[in-house]
Formats: C-alpha cells, structure tokens, sequence
C-alpha cells in the first residue's frame, strides 16, 4: 500500500512554460557555442521568475503547487568555502533547484579548479577567493551567507572568520571538533549578529519530516524503540577523514552523527546516558587513528532507547526504525542523498499491515539552503542552530568518553537546541 501525507508538497514539478523557454533557449544556442554555458548556468531549469501561471487542469485534479522562484537578483548570495566531492557533486548542483538562494562566490585554495567550477555555475571570476584572502569577502556584498564545506577541524575558524567580516554562516556537519569550539563560533556570530546553522539536511527532509509527524502525533504510541545504522567502506587511507587532527573522530563524527541527531530530532528528547563501545583494528592502516566502528546505546528519560552503530569499513547500509506501543516506522535507506524509503507497521483490521509512505523526489540540499535562505531575508532564527550541533558534540564526547572506560557516561541535561519548524512549503 502506498499512501502521501496530507499538508507537504507532493508535487516539485516545474512548469510546463518554463521548460519550453529553456528548449528554445538550448536551440538559439546550439549555433553559437554557448550551449555548454546555457547548460551550467544556475537558472537554466529553475522556472519563470516572477510570473503568475493559471491552472490548466480541470477541477476534478490537485492543482500544481510549485512556488515561483525568485528573481535571481533577489535572491540571498551565497559564498561555498571548500570545493572537495560534497561541494561539487551535491551542494553546488542543488542552487539550481533552489529558489530563494544562489551561489555568487567560491572559495578554494586551487584557482585553477575554482575557475572551471565558477565558469560551470556562472560566477564572475572576480567573486574567486582564496582561503588566505578570505577577508575580501567583506567587501562583496552579494555575499550574504558563507557555506563551509571544509575539513571538521577548519569548521571553527572558518566560521568565526565570516562572523568577523559580517557574513551568515550554513555549516557543514559535525559542527566541530570540540564543545570548546562550538562555543566559539557561537559566540562569534551572536556578537556579530549573523546567524549560525548546522547543515542537518534530514531534519528538513519530507521523509524524515513525515516521521517526525507521525511520532509526535503519538499515532505510534509510546515510543520504545530506536534502531539505527550507518556504515560505508572509507578506501583511500591518506584522506583527512581518517585523520583525527582534521575530522576529530572516526566514523562516529561522519557518519554515526545522523543516527544520533534522528534519535534526538525524531524523540524530541535529549538523552540522559550513553554506554558505548568502539573498534579500531591494528592491522588495517585506514584506521591508525580514528575508529573503523562504534556502537553505542542512549537512554532517554522517558525510557525509550537508541541503539546505534556506525562503521567505515563495511558495506552501505543505512536504515533506522522507530518503534512505538502502537506502530513502527522505518527508513531503508534512510540518511542518503536520495531513494529514500518509509515503511509504517501497525494492527489494521486485525492484521498487521506495512505501508509505504511516498513523497516525489525532493533536494535535500536545495531544502536546507532555501530554509537557511529565508531566515535570512526574514530575520527568523534557523531550525539547527548552533546550538543543536554543540549538544551533538557534547554527546559526542560523551560516548568516546564511555568507549574509553566501558562505562555508562551521565549527559548533562540540555535546553531547547533548536528553532521554529521550518516552513517548507515556500
């Protein structure tokens, strides 16, 4: 059985009229050497801009609720600071589904590759910084937000940098290396007055989102139960992500931090203890400083658990399930940037049924960047914060601290870490 849940956007859609502007353009173009231009540039694809379209469907249909972008002067600039596989392969390709933001500036310590990335996405070559000259930002002011995509260890100067020089600031997850540090660039932007906010791209996924509705909404009862894994096999062993000066940790900090956050994101809860155990082998020269897998278990205070394993040298896998008294709800996979599944379990008519819970295919990415986007134009604090990537952190610390000794370790109890629920649906 497949059904959609109510009050999302079940269509992403573009227009008919906007996707025969774009052919005709391609076509004028063919002759004139530009088509691979016309292809890069970010508003190829991305609709009409403040245009008002009638229905041309009959009533007896659901109406297309695709919102019109925004003109592309209007939208909030935004500067990508490190242009490793993340920038490129998903981050920078998402501004095309964007419509409330675009990317304006890049900053790269290889001009030569920025250059081929800038002409790509059609930024001038003039908005090319390098990460020593990274204060010139200040003066571009169609730079409002910077978008750090660097190494976790580069997080917090990079972000207390743009705070200095008066630009917002998206993060990449984990926000850090260190609580230390993720009070810094806290710190940082309050007193510049510039907003803060860990990409967790999951907590605006519809998905993830639909999850978190159904457990909120007590439609699976009490929740019991979290189970959760996240595992890729790593390869090159020189890259810096086994490399604990520059990401902090193994697989727990890349990878185990997405089933710690939908633990807490999902429960609502901030967990009290963590046990937790680790592998790092000897044998393998991948893991001669970061852990190849954790696993590890919180208690929250409402008695539900979360038992969850990371591990950077198996096979994907991806998948969480979140059990109640009433119902379960899981993702298979669940945590990728894309083929999401979500399957609900519950007694219906005496038999227990599964139902797949189907959303069209949205950007991630392109989601978490619109919403960071209006909060800026708005003046709305961010949905993740920073303050939900240093109670991550300080989780983090937490379970090395429990691997390291075999015992159960007290977390410190938490406020709020997070901000008004996203508005997706423009």
């Amino acid at each position: 059985m497949i059904r959609k849940i109510d009050d999302t956007p079940l269509s992403t859609h573009g227009n008919e009229d906007s996707e025969m502007s774009a052919r005709r353009r391609f076509l004028r173009l063919a002759g004139t050497g530009a088509v691979g231009a016309a292809l890069s540039s970010q508003a190829l694809g991305q609709g009409a801009s403040g245009v008002s379209l009638g229905p041309i469907q009959a009533a007896t249909e659901a109406p297309d609720t695709t919102p019109v972008p925004e003109d592309e002067d209007r939208r909030v600039g935004f500067a990508i600071v490190g242009l490793g596989h993340l920038a490129l392969n998903q981050i920078l390709p998402a501004f095309g589904k964007s419509k409330s933001a675009k990317a304006v500036a890049l900053v790269s310590g290889d001009r030569a590759k920025a250059l081929k990335v800038a002409r790509e996405y059609g930024i001038d070559s003039s908005a090319i910084y390098d990460y020593h000259d990274f204060e010139k930002l200040e003066k571009n002011a169609r730079v409002q937000v910077v978008y750090i995509v660097l190494p976790n260890s580069l997080h917090a100067e990079f972000t207390i940098r743009a705070a200095t020089v008066g630009k917002h600031v998206l993060c990449e997850k984990p926000m850090a290396t260190s609580v230390a540090d993720c009070e810094r660039m806290i710190e940082a932007c309050r007193d510049a007055r510039r907003y803060l906010m860990i990409a967790y791209r999951s907590q605006y996924e519809p998905l993830d989102r639909a999850t978190l509705k159904m457990a909120r909404s007590g439609s699976l009862g009490q929740l019991r139960q979290f189970v959760a894994s996240n595992a890729q096999n790593q390869g090159d062993p020189s890259q810096w992500r086994l490399k604990k000066s520059m990401a902090g940790g193994g697989a727990m900090v890349d990878v185990g931090i997405y089933c710690l956050n939908a633990a807490r994101f999902l429960s609502g809860e901030e967990p009290s203890y963590v046990l937790a155990t680790l592998v790092q082998p000897k044998d393998d020269p991948r893991f001669s400083e970061v852990e190849e897998s954790i696993s590890f278990i919180l208690n929250f205070p409402s008695g539900l658990t979360a038992t969850c394993t990371a591990g950077y040298g198996s096979h994907s896998a991806k998948y969480f399930r979140l059990q109640g008294s009433q119902a379960w709800a899981a993702m298979d996979p669940a945590f990728a940037y894309g083929g999401l599944r979500l399957i609900e379990g519950r007694l219906v008519d005496g038999r227990e049924t599964t139902t797949e819970i189907h959303f069209d295919a949205a950007d991630q990415f392109a989601m978490e960047i619109d919403h960071f986007a209006r909060c800026v134009e708005k003046n709305i604090v961010p949905h993740t914060p920073g303050e939900e990537g240093l109670q991550d952190q300080k989780i983090i610390e937490a379970i090395y601290a429990s691997a390291a000794t075999g015992q159960r370790v007290q977390i410190a109890s938490a406020k709020s870490t997070r901000g008004p629920e996203p508005d997706l649906n423009n």
